[in-house]
């Protein structure tokens, strides 16, 4: 890992300036087809793979798989767009060079809030996995290591499948005899308290509001219920939390809070500040250095 490491660096570092859209392109509800990525010679590509039988066309992820290898460490993508914009493809691009460090990828879509409103994010990430899990043996996958990782919106919900493992009624439709609990998490930016964010989110008609359903400020129990630092116990997986002490759009305060509650109930947990940094734009090279430590760690493990 070491060895090979500035290369899966330089790989990485690009995705830093665009894990999250801009503000003014997360309120576009537009859809877009992104096409598949460029994908390494030494992987292949299991593309739209339906894990709700005849769901929405938005219950698909794509999966990503080294040509060589078992029991391949899995990390699971949930991309960003403040729930009502996004795509499986948009970023993917800048992560795939774990591929060559012996790492298989999923990069998974959901509903939108244009289409379905809190719970169904949840329900259908929880769903993703359930299916990964269920399917590990046909696709080389070590069901024991799973990692989330998102940003802004994905970041949300890659915290809230590190904190609800044991909230069985975000849990719905197939393969229930399947986990849908995750080993590891990475949260970039992501909201973890809807019930203080800033003003603006909280009023009707903000993104924030249209995932939910109802206006925040006047609905706080069911943004409680939203809110990845509602459930945070001592059975938490590991976190790895990064986030731009400028981030106009969500607030710094929420990855420090949810730092605190973590470590509070005896989680480990990795919190760093970008200094200066705004929502994403990240050039720290600190980041992505991080982030393959902290796969290594605790996804690699001594087995691979």
């Amino acid at each position: 890992m070491i060895r090979s490491r500035p290369a899966l660096l330089l790989s990485t570092l690009p995705l830093l300036a665009l894990l999250a859209a801009p503000a003014s392109a997360e309120l576009q509800d537009t859809p877009t087809k992104w096409p598949l990525p460029p994908i390494p010679p030494s992987a292949m590509v299991y593309p739209d793979l339906s894990y709700v039988t005849n769901g929405s066309p938005s219950q698909k992820l794509d999966l990503y798989v080294p040509k060589e290898g078992q029991n391949l460490p899995l990390i699971i993508f949930v991309h960003s767009g403040a729930f009502l914009t996004g795509d499986k493809r948009q970023w993917i691009r800048y992560q795939l060079g774990y591929l060559d460090h012996g790492y298989a990828i999923a990069s998974i879509n959901y509903r939108l809030s244009s289409e379905a409103v809190f719970p169904a994010q949840i329900e259908d990430c929880k769903a993703a996995v359930r299916w990964l899990r269920a399917h590990a043996a046909m696709y080389r996958l070590d069901p024991d290591h799973f990692a989330a990782w998102g940003a802004s919106a994905g970041g949300d919900l890659a915290a809230m499948l590190g904190t609800t493992e044991n909230i069985r009624d975000f849990d719905v439709g197939e393969n229930l005899n399947f986990s849908s609990r995750v080993q590891a998490v990475v949260d970039f930016f992501g909201p973890t308290d809807l019930t203080r964010l800033l003003p603006a989110s909280m009023g009707p008609g903000s993104a924030e509001s249209r995932f939910l359903g109802c206006t925040i400020k006047d609905n706080l129990s069911k943004a409680r219920r939203a809110s990845p630092i509602s459930y945070v116990t001592k059975n938490c997986p590991p976190f790895l939390i990064i986030h731009g002490d400028a981030d106009p759009i969500v607030p710094y305060t929420q990855s420090v809070w949810l730092t605190v509650a973590l470590k509070e109930a005896g989680v480990p947990v990795t919190f760093y500040t970008v200094k200066g940094a705004k929502h994403g734009g990240f050039h720290d090279p600190q980041v992505p250095l991080l982030t393959s430590d902290f796969f290594a760690k605790y996804l690699k493990s001594a087995k691979i």
